[in-house]
Order: C-alpha cells, then sequence, then structure tokens
C-alpha cells in the first residue's frame, strides 16, 4: 500500500483552506427591507439590474460596481467609460486552449476590440464568459483582419479630421459674423486658429482677446464678447485635439509576438497608443503570414532553460506592458 506524503496528511490535519466569499446573495438577505431595483416604482428603480441575479444572488467573476447588472448594461457601462486603444487578435489556427485567458485578460485591461482569426469556434473555456463584455469580432485569415484594421485606422483619420475643420469653421464664423472687427489689410481665415499655418497673417486666441479688451465699439455687450471668446477658445482646443488624435493615429501600428530572428524585446519596446496586438497558438507561434504582415515584431526576455512562456501568459505580459506605458 501506498504511504501517502507526510506533507499531504499534515495538510488535511491543518484546518486549511478557509476560502473567503465571491459575489453577492440575493438581494433580499443581502439588503433586507430594501425595494428592488428592478422595481419600476421602486425610488431607486435602475434599468441595469438583472431580476434573476436579484433572485440568486451573483457570483460572476465582476468587479462589485456590477454586481446584479445584465450582461449588456455591463458591456455599455465599459464602452462609456471608455476602452483602451490597443486591439488584441489570436490565430485560431490549433484552437488553443489559451485562447480564453488572452480573451479574459483583454477584458482585465479593457481591449478596444478582440480578433479572432481563423475557424469561428474557438475554446471559450478559459474565458470565463468575459468574451460578452468585449467586442469580439471573426476574420477568416489574418491578411483580411490587417486589412480591415488598417482601413479602421484610416477612416478615424477622417473623422478627426473632419472634426477638426468643423471647430475650424466654427471659430472662423463667430470671428467673421460682426464678431471680430478685422481690418481689410489682415485678412483671416479659417486655417489660422488652432496653430494651423496662417493665410497671410497668423491669428490665434490671445490676439482675438487683446482686440476686445478695451473695444467696447465692436461689440454690443461684455457679456457676448466674453462668450465669444470662450467659443474661440474651445474651438481651438478641439482642433488641438483633433490634431494630436491624429498624430496617435498615424503613428498606428500591428505588433506581433513572438520570438523570431530580428525582434526587439518589449522591455524596451515602445507600445504606439493605438495598435493590434497579434499573438500566436501555443508551440507554433504566429503563422508566417502574420509575421510578415506586422509592423513590429516583439518579444518577452527570458533567462530560464525554456525557449518560451505559456501564450496566454505572454499576452498577459504584452497587454500589461502597453498599460503600464499609456494608463
Amino acid at each position: 500500500m501506498h504511504t501517502p506524503n507526510p506533507v499531504s496528511l499534515a495538510a488535511k490535519l491543518s484546518g486549511e483552506p478557509e476560502f473567503r466569499e465571491v459575489g453577492v446573495g440575493p438581494w433580499a438577505e443581502t439588503h433586507p427591507g430594501e425595494p428592488r431595483p428592478d422595481d419600476p416604482s421602486s425610488p431607486n428603480f435602475d434599468a441595469r439590474f438583472d431580476a434573476q441575479l436579484l433572485d440568486d444572488g451573483d457570483r460572476r467573476n465582476v468587479l462589485d460596481r456590477y454586481r446584479y447588472w445584465t450582461v449588456d448594461a455591463i458591456k455599455a457601462d465599459l464602452d462609456a467609460r471608455g476602452r483602451h486603444d490597443f486591439e488584441v487578435a489570436v490565430e485560431n489556427w490549433t484552437h488553443d486552449f489559451n485562447i480564453g485567458s488572452m480573451v479574459r485578460t483583454a477584458n482585465a485591461f479593457t481591449a478596444r476590440r478582440v480578433h479572432i482569426v481563423g475557424p469561428h469556434k474557438w475554446n471559450r473555456k478559459g474565458a470565463l464568459m468575459t468574451e460578452l463584455y468585449q467586442h469580439v469580432e471573426n476574420h477568416p485569415c489574418i491578411e483580411e483582419l490587417v486589412e480591415c484594421w488598417r482601413h479602421r485606422i484610416a477612416g478615424e483619420i477622417a473623422y478627426e479630421r473632419a472634426r477638426a475643420k468643423a471647430a475650424a469653421i466654427k471659430a472662423h464664423t463667430i470671428a467673421t459674423q460682426g464678431v471680430i472687427a478685422q481690418s481689410a489689410d489682415a485678412p483671416f481665415g479659417i486655417a489660422q486658429f488652432g496653430g494651423a499655418q496662417s493665410v497671410d497673417a497668423p491669428f490665434g486666441i490671445a490676439q482675438f482677446e487683446t482686440m476686445h479688451s478695451g473695444d467696447a465699439a465692436s461689440i454690443d455687450d461684455h457679456t457676448a464678447a466674453a462668450a465669444a471668446v470662450n467659443a474661440v477658445r474651445e474651438a481651438t482646443a478641439d482642433i488641438a485635439r483633433a490634431d494630436a488624435r491624429i498624430r496617435e493615429l498615424e503613428a498606428a501600428r500591428v505588433i506581433a509576438l513572438d520570438i523570431i530572428p530580428g525582434a526587439v524585446p518589449i522591455e524596451t519596446y515602445r507600445f504606439p497608443k493605438r495598435c493590434l496586438m497579434l499573438f500566436g497558438a501555443e508551440g507554433p507561434g504566429l503563422s508566417q503570414k502574420a509575421l510578415d504582415l506586422a509592423d513590429d515584431v516583439v518579444y518577452i526576455s527570458q533567462f530560464g532553460s525554456v525557449r518560451s512562456i505559456n501564450a496566454g501568459a505572454a499576452a498577459a505580459v504584452a497587454m500589461h506592458s502597453y498599460i503600464a506605458q499609456h494608463l
């Protein structure tokens, strides 16, 4: 007969473990006497609450502020709070069990989107239902994914340029509709707002304010003048924000995570604000096509005897490295 290991025997006699309770019980138990938040007649009615969870309790792996909330309400709140600018893509050619773990990590760090490349069916076990709170897209091949992503970036740049133009038009309208008495020898153009290239003479918010500091004749009412100055200032700030966002989008890159010759260490790599991270499967890593389409290839430095760490762990390290740089 096999003799039990003494450590195992001691462990059985230790009285451990004692696990803490995760989640909350039914609403009636945790909030005795309080009206249910899913009751429309209740003063604290909130449509985000789920009736079934209020009845049975909520033991899901969610933050406490999301207890009893519906899946759709949680997903919408994550969107409203703002997701980070990186996206995650995972190749699904081998139905790797690590995909679920990667999706769960993408949720933890609020990746903007998760992309599954290859067969539509993937191993969800490790995701622990976190895919429900993410924007998950499927792609038949890596080439289609990268092409779609680059088109999306181009669309975001076009949107920001349109936003900057709209702000410039707003500022120009304020300046020309009787608010600014612009002299004939200093013509004023849209491009002169926001620090952009001037047409003939530079004009900015400081000049706008200086012109009106002592010129009561050009404005009927001081309040209207102050409102006009503020409106121009806001429009100029909108232009600056759009310009900054365009620079971030123009620097967007596709980043492959793999250990190959020519890859750069993640410890010294600077992740662009807007990026798409590509992850492969346990064992083979990324496909050659994925490596060919990537702008950069990054690896995680290791110091033991193995060539690589678990694919799910590598994804977590990469996402956290991004967060550490951009939080």
